[in-house]
């Protein structure tokens, strides 16, 4: 089993690997080259810039069993697809089950955003300590999951 980062600009890089060396995991970090990123503990893996270019890379790498952390909704469905486990990092799981209406919520808030006038969005809260301490703690669940 490997954990691969959907890395450009994730806040979670860190915490996935501290956990991962807790539970001697490998873990793959994949950027493209406006985000190049090193670590002391993972292999980066550098993608050459291009619309999709690391997520196509990323799962191309990534087998049944292993685990994705992405906040990319179609980059989870096809993790989902090869039997990967998938994780936000909010600390929500993508699952079979969910996977679907998070996909036609994003469809359909495109729509809502091409129909209207202000195209601008506000972007993400910033982090807490406390969405840190969430996403520790759903990723340890799942990696202590995918491990059994």
């Amino acid at each position: 089993m490997k954990i691969f980062v959907d890395a450009d600009a994730c806040p979670v890089v860190r915490i996935v690997e501290k956990i991962a060396e807790k539970y001697q995991v490998s873990v793959a970090l994949l950027c493209d080259t406006n985000h190049v990123l090193t670590s002391d503990y993972s292999e980066v893996i550098i993608v050459g810039a291009g619309t999709d270019a690391v997520d196509f890379k990323l799962i191309s790498l990534c087998h049944a069993g292993d685990i994705v952390v992405t906040q990319d909704y179609g980059v989870a469905a096809m993790a989902l697809g090869k039997k990967a486990y998938g994780i936000h990092q909010s600390g929500k799981w993508y699952t079979d089950e969910n996977i679907d209406q998070m996909l036609m919520e994003r469809h359909l808030a495109k729509k809502a955003r091409r129909g209207s006038s202000k195209n601008h969005l506000k972007g993400p809260h910033k982090r807490t300590v406390e969405d840190d301490q969430r996403f520790a703690e759903s990723f340890e669940k799942l990696l202590i999951k995918a491990m059994a």
